[in-house]
């Protein structure tokens, strides 16, 4: 960890930004508990007779701008030599569809006619959809950590992300939400006096400004970059032990997952796929002392989260995470990309248990996925929002007398006993997100009846609930498609059909990859990152290649048929070409010819998706063993030791790159 004391921010200027930053930023868990807040400016907010420059693009995101009064530009270089030539200062704002707090700070401040006015006149306003352009918001998220541990203020990072770059694309100052006048938000300044002030500050200190965004900069390129002159030259066992015995410091024995602490009882949870596939494969090998331990926190965790009110139970299908430790109350947004991994999971837990309830999950989220994420043509859509007619979770949100209009007297027996009605509301405390009061085999053993019984008397009772709610406005579809996350549902549906013999899924899966191949491929073997509208764009990532080669390997072990092999490696060849690093091993996030930005990125941790370099690792080892080829396994094994001293450090900062090492050494 560098002393960010070393790298010199001028005084002065640092204690204007300490005033500043005093409460600005909104950490992912302020923000849950200041949802439903009412919104308290007094603008006048509207989008009537505008249009910027947004009108052009085909991100869903960006769309949704194109009729504020801000005038909006996207990420190009068009955009950047604006902000050079008029020698002002850019605003950023990174965001997503699905993004609750995106919507507020739109609504708040992005209509408001006198905070556009003063933006306009002023900065550069640059809007970001973060899922066509990660490498922008990786950038920009780790250059607010950076400021905020310069700062020593403790804050966090979240979206909107909200930045403030010179007009060389140095960041000097930034936050996530902010409400749009001061007292709108106790404990939260307001946007406009924030911008009044920056823009000040840029006409009146330029020089210290500078001073700081390159400071900034130099500790952003150094954490962002990767490099090592000191690489370790051998995998380590104690690696995986590591990772294990980190998960169990930090596991919830109560209620499964991690991340608990009773200092923090309120922290949002999450179910983070790249820990449960490690602990599969920790699971799966009964001979070690530990793989009991790993199968526990599995199984646990997982017959929770299936529980929980952060799957549907209606509808099918995970949100995103839980407001509480429970896995209660979901922030209801739907990724495609939870769901990818956690149908992979929830499929091999049942293969190594043979949990019913585990298959019930799978069966729920893919029927869920076929049924409202996947186009005609094969391909699967990116996310559904967490609002409808302007409240978060409006469309899954029940009251009990709705439930009782719906059903007969017998079924809304069962259905309150078995979902929870029966008790008070748990949700903002008037409405009911149903969720079984334990797991369904207890309640099925509790009422003498096999899972399967069960689920006969309750799958009728479902569809009428489920018909009732259909007819609500629906949460906003974020429609485009994305290569990466197309690869992970590829493979979901692969490994669903594989272990459960189940062709239909294998189907899907073919359909899409064959979609993907199609619509995402270029005619020179490289990729695009997105398809919306029938338009493929922007040069793929390094995530991009490594998830469709892992969803066409997962159809090569659920169909044995060698196209899928043969077009994995040739997938694989073009990504050494385009994004592989000669002096260090391992793979650079964007291609060789990508657009120049602050940094050329290089990282291996696993967060929400599992990094880059994982996957690509677990991809080498597998097509070396598949195709008999030495020099695969060997480039695996660079792969892993380009993040060594990640792993000598932290280990469970990259759960799945663990995994792909701990069968590198076993190979030894």
């Amino acid at each position: 960890m560098p002393d960010y004391s070393s790298y010199g921010l001028n005084q002065p200027f640092s204690r204007f930004l300490t005033m500043l930053m005093l409460g600005t930023c909104f950490t992912m868990a302020t923000s849950v508990a200041a949802r439903g807040q009412e919104e308290t400016a007094e603008a006048k907010h509207t989008d009537a007779g505008h249009t910027n420059a947004l009108a052009g693009e085909s991100s869903p995101y960006l769309l949704a701008h194109a009729h504020n009064p801000v005038d909006w530009y996207p990420w190009s270089d068009a955009s950047l030599a604006k902000a050079k030539a008029e020698g002002k200062p850019i605003f950023l704002s990174v965001g997503y569809s699905s993004c609750h707090w995106c919507h507020v700070m739109e609504n708040e401040s992005f209509l408001d006619e006198e905070i556009a006015k003063f933006l306009n006149e002023n900065f550069i306003c640059i809007k970001v959809d973060r899922e066509e352009r990660p490498d922008v918001d990786e950038i920009y998220m780790e250059s607010l950590q950076v400021l905020n541990r310069m700062m020593r203020n403790g804050k966090g990072g979240g979206w909107p992300l909200s930045m403030f770059l010179t007009p060389d694309t140095k960041p000097f100052f930034g936050g996530t939400y902010f409400p749009a006048r001061d007292g709108d938000r106790r404990g939260s300044p307001g946007f406009l006096g924030l911008i009044k002030k920056l823009d000040e500050a840029w006409k009146n200190q330029k020089e210290a400004i500078e001073k700081n965004a390159d400071a900034i900069t130099e500790v952003t390129r150094a954490q962002l970059e990767g490099k090592s002159d000191n690489l370790p030259t051998a995998i380590q066992s104690r690696w995986a032990k590591e990772t294990l015995d980190a998960l169990a410091q930090t596991y919830d024995h109560e209620f499964g997952g991690f991340g608990y602490s009773p200092a923090a009882p309120n922290r949002p949870k999450f179910p983070e796929g790249s820990n449960f596939l490690f602990l599969l494969h920790m699971a799966k090998q009964p001979e070690l002392e530990i793989s009991d331990q790993a199968k526990k926190m599995l199984v646990e965790s997982l017959q929770r989260i299936h529980t929980g009110g952060i799957y549907d139970h209606l509808g099918g299908g995970f949100h995103r995470y839980s407001v509480d430790r429970f896995w209660k109350i979901p922030h209801f947004e739907k990724m495609l990309y939870d769901n990818a991994q956690l149908v992979s999971i929830y499929a091999q837990a049942w293969e190594l248990t043979q949990d019913p309830t585990f298959k019930l999950a799978v069966d729920g989220t893919l029927k869920f996925v076929k049924r409202e994420m996947t186009t005609e043509a094969g391909g699967f859509y990116s996310a559904l929002d967490a609002d409808s007619q302007g409240e978060e979770g409006k469309f899954y949100r029940w009251e009990k007398k709705e439930i009782e209009e719906a059903l007969s007297d017998d079924q809304f027996a069962l259905f309150a006993k078995v979902y929870s009605i029966d008790q008070a509301p748990n949700f903002e405390g008037e409405y009911y997100a149903p969720q079984p009061s334990s797991p369904m085999g207890s309640i099925a053993e509790q009422m003498n009846l096999s899972v399967d019984q069960l689920e006969a008397e309750l799958a009728p009772i479902r569809k009428k609930l489920f018909d009732v709610r259909a007819r609500r406005v629906r949460p906003l579809m974020d429609s485009k498609i994305l290569t990466e996350w197309n690869g992970m549902m590829i493979r979901a549906f692969a490994d669903a059909g594989r272990i459960f013999k189940n062709d239909s899924y294998i189907q899907s899966a073919v359909k899409a990859a064959d979609f993907s191949l199609d619509k995402l491929r270029r005619d020179d073997g490289r990729l695009w990152r997105t398809y919306t509208n029938n338009e493929a764009k922007l040069n793929a990532y390094l995530t991009d290649y490594a998830q469709l080669i892992d969803g066409l390997i997962a159809l090569h072990r659920a169909t044995g048929e060698k196209r899928w092999i043969q077009t994995a490696e040739q997938l694989q060849l073009k990504q050494n070409e385009l994004f592989y690093d000669e002096a260090n091993g391992g793979y650079f996030y964007t291609a060789s010819d990508h657009q120049n930005l602050l940094v050329r990125t290089k990282r291996a941790i696993d967060n929400a998706v599992p990094s880059g370099t994982s996957v690509s690792a677990g991809n080498l080892l597998y097509l070396g063993q598949t195709l008999e080829n030495p020099q695969y396994v060997e480039l695996a094994k660079k792969t892993v030791l380009s993040a060594g001293n990640l792993l000598d450090a932290i280990p469970l900062a990259a759960p799945r790159l663990t995994v792909v090492a701990d069968r590198l050494k076993k190979m030894e």
